[in-house]
């Protein structure tokens, strides 16, 4: 997905083609970095950044939607956990190519709908519309969060069902039991909770492509046995060693985004 120079100041846009991997790694490909004025959200100026792999900027390519955790934005996907990289090696390697694209969601919004705010909304009514605009395929998409974002992952998942998404990765994902296990700010209240609880919804995941995993010492990794034992088939992925930080994630980046490319 490629802009003009004259394009890109017009509608205050950015491309960038990212630096590629030291020594003889692929290219990292391109970035592109945007904004629009959500309604979803507020009224709030909502950034986003879409990834291209190396020689398909230009392609119609299928999406996978990356949801970052609580405290993070649309650039922590490649600024710290280098998903750029990955995408290249994975595409490299001869995986489907297809676009990684990020939008912010909020400090700590949690990915659903509450009070004042409705960044799955946003998701789903406005920047799924916004790629789609701009020549990717949106018709099943993927989705991919950790922490915060892998509650919303799994979430989304099942507002869109399996007809309109077409895999769900899920790391380290932020969920609790009861309302009362919750951190401060995750969920208005308990009503909030309870409408929007994963693990009391998870017949909404049926015949998604699921891979969930969960860094063994990580204070959610009890919760996720239960959330993998509560799905049939059993989901991808696992409890491996690792803590609920960049390093893990960065260390499942190959083999989840491996696992989207076969399913998008």
């Amino acid at each position: 997905m490629t802009i003009s120079r004259r394009a890109a100041l017009a509608g205050g846009l950015a491309a960038v083609a990212l630096a590629g991997c030291s020594g003889s790694g692929p290219s990292a490909g391109t970035a592109v970095h945007g904004s629009f004025v959500s309604r979803r959200r507020g009224g709030a100026r909502t950034p986003w950044t879409v990834l291209s792999p190396p020689g398909h900027d230009r392609a119609r390519l299928p999406v996978l939607v990356v949801l970052h955790g609580r405290g993070g934005d649309q650039n922590y996907a490649y600024r710290t956990l280098h998903f750029d990289r990955y995408l290249a090696e994975v595409v490299g390697a001869g995986a489907p190519p297809f676009a990684i694209a990020a939008p912010y969601g909020g400090d700590h919004d949690y990915w659903h709908p509450r009070r004042g705010t409705d960044p799955a909304g946003m998701v789903v009514d406005e920047f799924l519309p916004l790629l789609a605009a701009r020549g990717l395929d949106v018709a099943r998409v993927g989705l991919l969060g950790w922490s915060m974002g892998g509650y919303g992952a799994l979430y989304l998942a099942g507002v869109l069902g399996r007809s309109r998404c077409a895999v769900a990765v899920a790391e380290s994902p932020a969920i609790w039991h009861h309302s009362y296990q919750s951190v401060r700010g995750a969920f208005d209240d308990a009503g909030d909770f309870d409408r929007h609880a994963v693990l009391a919804r998870l017949g909404r995941l049926a015949g998604i492509p699921l891979r969930i995993d969960c860094g063994s010492s990580d204070g959610f990794a009890p919760v996720t046995r239960d959330l993998r034992a509560g799905i049939s088939p059993t989901p991808a992925g696992g409890i491996e060693p690792g803590g609920h930080n960049p390093a893990y994630w960065r260390s499942q980046a190959r083999a989840q985004l491996a696992f989207a490319a076969q399913n998008l």
